[in-house]
């Protein structure tokens, strides 16, 4: 069975980024998976500014919309059986299992749901915030909510089995993002301006009944949202935020002492 990773880390890369990479490679020689880093841009998804509620600056500063470069693994499934997506700020111990094992071929796509994390006071309340401001006008779909608010996948960690292409319809991954029922999302009109890549992925997989399997919380641990008791038992840790942390993340190997 060929299995990838695809990550992203287009421009200079920071410390943080440098040594979560390293550890996805060395994950992927233990396990004799195939790993691709894209450095640099192809799809340069750009929303229209005359309609965005996204910070124009910030759109500018690039050029375009970096988070949507990861459905650039769209493009692999032709040559592989499964795929998983994996965010550059996410640090893969060395004694994690195998990942794409636990996806089971029943399946079409897997991925931590936010809430279902050991999630500290502070980052329940923010869940809670976000689910309303980002899903609840999507009325479409069902969010089976509870009290933590929406289920919803932090999509900075997507497993897939080759099955899931079928929802692509043979589209190019520029087509793909570029679908009319998108542009909302991508522009980021209203509620959109919440969104990226994981939003729009969020109401996809919902739309679309795509078989989805809720996996371990260990899979997408979530630095700082996850209660401190608990985070040494993650396989996969999620530094996110990346802003928020101390030093933004450069005194990486501090952190990695903490997990």
């Amino acid at each position: 069975m060929k299995r990838l990773i695809f990550q992203v880390s287009v421009g200079t890369p920071s410390k943080l980024y440098q040594t979560c990479i390293q550890s996805v490679a060395d994950y992927c020689k233990k396990y004799s998976i195939d790993h691709i880093v894209l450095t640099e841009p192809k799809l340069k998804i750009r929303p229209d500014l005359n309609r965005t509620g996204r910070s124009k600056q910030a759109v500018e500063r690039l050029g375009y919309l970096p988070i949507y470069e990861k459905e650039n693994a769209f493009e692999y499934f032709d040559r592989y059986d499964q795929i998983a997506i994996v965010d550059s700020d996410i640090y893969i111990k060395a004694t994690a299992p195998n990942i794409f094992d636990d996806l089971g071929e029943e399946y079409e796509f897997g991925g931590v749901l936010e809430r279902e994390m050991p999630l500290n006071y502070k980052y329940q309340n923010k869940i809670r915030k976000y689910s309303q401001s980002a899903f609840s006008n999507l009325k479409d779909v069902d969010w089976h909510w509870n009290t933590l608010g929406a289920e919803f996948y932090n999509m900075g960690l997507m497993v897939m089995n080759k099955s899931f292409a079928k929802y692509l319809n043979g589209e190019t991954p520029r087509e793909f993002i570029l679908r009319p029922e998108f542009k909302d999302f991508v522009d980021g009109v209203g509620f959109y301006k919440w969104s990226t890549d994981q939003m729009l992925l969020n109401w996809f997989v919902k739309k679309q009944k795509v078989k989805c399997k809720n996996m371990d919380w260990r899979w997408n641990s979530l630095y700082t949202a996850v209660t401190k008791d608990r985070q040494h038992e993650s396989f996969f840790t999620h530094f996110f935020l990346r802003d928020h942390l101390p030093e933004k993340g450069e005194n990486i190997q501090e952190l990695l002492k903490k997990i």
